[in-house]
């Protein structure tokens, strides 16, 4: 609780200050909440913040969201007064005699923050000794609980954040921040981690049982080559904790040599093919307001490089993409969310054109809407009128469901399909859970019980949350539907966000957390959901944002990555691999792999992106604020060796990107008598992060298909292949029919 108390008195203080020089604080309400609701945020030790996002972002001030340069132009303004308003208004508070030691103590503090938000991680340090040592020396000590100590941890924070600046981002390689941290991995400059570590030591003496500073203790000796001997045995988290239980082999990190580890901030990602070559191709976001969005295309040798004249140089930012070929023309488009965890922007609707370019046609498409902030949205074709449709997720502002006429425009039918919930929207995911032929409609609130709607299939949803018991966690993030037992019945899975470190690594120390989990629901055949979280190995607490599934073994069972962290540069939780057993349990494969990357995970795709028959996973790593940047991650895929089968299709009266088909592969071993069947449903995976819509499944043991089912949900019809070749990626296109009667 003394954190928590910490936090309160400290937006107290913020108000004041920032108040005293005329700041215009136009900070967003989730400033406040993003720790969770009162009742939630109790149960749990929050992260320490060093970040400097909440200070920073108080200078911005009213802006015009639908103008993107606008929005970058005040953002460069409001952190260039952030940088500066120190240099005359509290020099003295800094500085003399006679000085206020409770504001001589906030203000170093607030001024530390704002320079750990530019990576000046040597001045954030040397402001938090300042406050440290005023706090030690003087009556100020009762007004900070801690004391000296609270300081201390946060100076431990920002010299592990500069060590990791110097070695990690600075002078990279595929195993730096990749835990546990050994070999190349670490740093050849210890300055940093070797001041953190004795910051952290002096604030574990004050206070010994913070699993937060034990944690990053043991990370900081890591990366110097102190782990294990030089932690205290006391302290020391034992490396037979961090072991997998199984190794399917070692995932490489090779963006840089395939030229796709662009150096950014938080942000989305699209694996998929975007001009039509038959290769994967890699488009990526940044929070980033003056960032453009960015496409690699992939050359015949398997490297990538940067398009250029595509029209995307406006395209200005952009926390979260999703794809689809909304108007059938076949040429994937994007859509672009914006503003989340932030003030409103707009969002973008951009159109390829078929010619390597593209163009923002959101206000003639009608998706102009006033400004929110967005960070999930969804494409699906709820009336299977064979044009894809769009739910819009906004935070703080009601959602919106678009539907597609099929004429290039988009009509706002939210309220009439009874669909018009305010929430915190942080994931949405379109699923047809009880099979009747039309999609579903499953919405993660952060902070706030999430909803699912039944889809009617008149053009209006019921809500049926509390019937199907799914509205857990409240504090969550990305979704989807996937099939996780291959039982034909699309189950649900719910990522956890808890902003706490602490809770993040319990598992590691044998300690059982209080805090809520991330959620697996087990879909009972259309008729409810069977909460099967512990039952399966997933009753972990996580920092959770970026995540997405897919088959990384090839064994024929859906996996799970989970990218995680949050804004404060103490959060360093390592990324998550599930391998998925014959969907009875999920096993934590992340430090075998190497796919644990401590650094912030954002959107997450996972596909065939070499064409080698195995899924690799690209993460768009990085940070909140602009000096937790880092590199983005291609996580190739070492191989396996089962088979596989990979289908293209194309719809003709389903929509044309086939999202929504159902697709069940029917294999057998040799000398087998009988099929497995493996079902799979056309989509993009995650909410945060999105995979190619090409269908990939891992065969396992068998060693040929005996046909391959489709069933196209607008024409209502089913398409056999007998006999299909494995190994190889067949393109698919719906039998042209009678016309829909619905």
């Amino acid at each position: 609780m003394r954190r928590r108390t910490f936090l309160v008195l400290f937006c107290s203080a913020v108000s004041v200050l920032l108040a005293a020089i005329k700041v215009s604080a136009q900070r967003p309400a989730v400033d406040q909440v993003w720790m969770g609701p009162p009742d939630l945020a109790g149960s749990f030790q929050p992260v320490r913040e060093l970040s400097g996002r909440l200070e920073v972002t108080s200078f911005i001030g009213p802006t015009n969201p639908a103008d993107l340069q606008a929005v970058c132009d005040e953002r460069r303004d409001a952190e260039k007064s952030a940088l500066s308003f120190d240099l005359q208004n509290y020099k003295a508070r800094l500085e003399g005699s006679g000085r206020d030691e409770k504001a001589f103590v906030w203000t170093a503090y607030i001024l530390a923050q704002v320079r750990a938000y530019f990576g000046q991680m040597g001045e954030a340090t040397s402001l938090l000794q300042k406050a440290r040592d005023e706090v030690a020396a003087s009556a100020a000590h009762n007004t900070f609980p801690g004391g000296p100590s609270m300081f201390d941890g946060l100076i431990g924070v920002s010299e592990l954040r500069r060590g990791e600046i110097e070695n990690c981002l600075m002078h990279p390689n595929a195993q730096r921040c990749i835990f546990p941290i050994t070999g190349m991995g670490r740093h050849d400059m210890p300055s940093g981690s070797e001041h953190a570590m004795a910051s952290f030591e002096r604030a574990l003496a004050a206070s010994p049982n913070d699993l937060e500073l034990r944690w990053l203790l043991n990370v900081a000796a890591m990366t110097v080559g102190k782990y294990p001997a030089g932690v205290p045995a006391r302290y020391l988290i034992p490396p037979d904790r961090f072991a997998s239980a199984e190794d399917i082999g070692q995932f490489t990190d090779e963006a840089p040599s395939l030229g796709l580890d662009h150096v950014s901030r938080a942000g989305g990602v699209v694996m998929d093919d975007f001009n039509g070559d038959g290769r994967n191709d890699i488009a990526i976001s940044s929070v980033d307001p003056c960032e453009p969005l960015r496409l690699y295309l992939q050359q015949p040798d398997g490297h990538f490089a940067e398009a250029t004249n595509t029209g995307l140089d406006g395209e200005l930012g952009g926390i979260n993409l999703v794809q689809a070929d909304y108007n059938n023309d076949g040429h994937l488009d994007l859509y672009v969310m914006r503003g989340g965890w932030e003030n409103p922007i707009r969002n973008s609707l951009l159109r390829n054109n078929g010619d390597g370019t593209f163009t923002d046609v959101t206000k003639e498409a009608g998706l102009l809407d006033v400004p929110h902030s967005t960070h999930a949205a969804a494409w699906a074709d709820f009336d299977n009128d064979g044009y894809l449709d769009l739910f819009v997720g906004h935070e703080r502002t009601p959602s919106r469901l678009y539907r597609n006429r099929g004429d290039g425009r988009f009509e706002d039918v939210t309220k009439r399909a009874g669909v018009d919930v305010r929430g915190f929207v942080k994931g949405v995911a379109w699923g047809d859970y009880d099979q009747d032929g039309y999609p579903d409609l499953y919405i993660s609130n952060f902070g706030q019980p999430n909803v699912l709607f039944h889809n009617n299939g008149d053009g209006t949803f019921t809500d049926v949350t509390e019937r199907m018991g799914v509205a857990a966690p409240r504090m969550s993030f990305s979704t989807w539907f996937f099939d996780y037992d291959n039982d034909g019945w699309p189950d649900l899975f719910v990522a956890g966000f808890v902003p706490s470190i602490v809770e993040a690594v319990k598992p590691y120390v044998g300690q059982h957390s209080s805090a809520e989990t991330m959620k697996l629901y087990r879909n009972l055949k259309g008729r409810g959901f069977e909460d099967v979280t512990a039952a399966v190995g997933l009753d972990r607490v996580t920092l959770t944002m970026g995540a997405n599934f897919g088959d990384v073994d090839n064994d024929g069972w859906l996996d799970i990555y989970l990218g995680n962290g949050a804004p404060s540069y103490a959060a360093l939780a390592p990324n998550l691999l599930f391998r998925n057993h014959d969907g009875r349990r999920f096993v934590d494969i992340s430090t075998s792999s190497g796919t644990s990357h401590l650094q912030k995970g954002h959107g997450i795709a996972i596909g065939d992106l070499d064409g080698d028959g195995n899924e690799d996973i690209f993460a768009n790593m990085g940070g909140f604020v602009p000096a937790d940047s880092f590199a983005k991650v291609l996580f190739r895929n070492p191989g396996h060796h089962g088979h596989w089968i990979g289908l293209t299709l194309t719809g003709t009266q389903t929509n044309r990107s086939a999202i929504g088909a159902r697709v069940t592969v029917y294999a057998r071993e040799a000398g087998g008598t009988t099929d497995r069947m493996i079902p799979r449903v056309v989509s993009s995976g995650g909410s945060f992060g999105a995979s190619p819509l090409s269908v990939h499944v891992g065969l396992g043991t068998a060693d040929r298909v005996s046909r391959v089912e489709i069933y196209w949900p607008v024409s209502q019809s089913l398409q056999v292949l007998e006999s299909p070749p494995i190994d190889a990626v067949t393109p698919v296109t719906e039998p042209v029919g009678p016309e829909p009667t619905h």
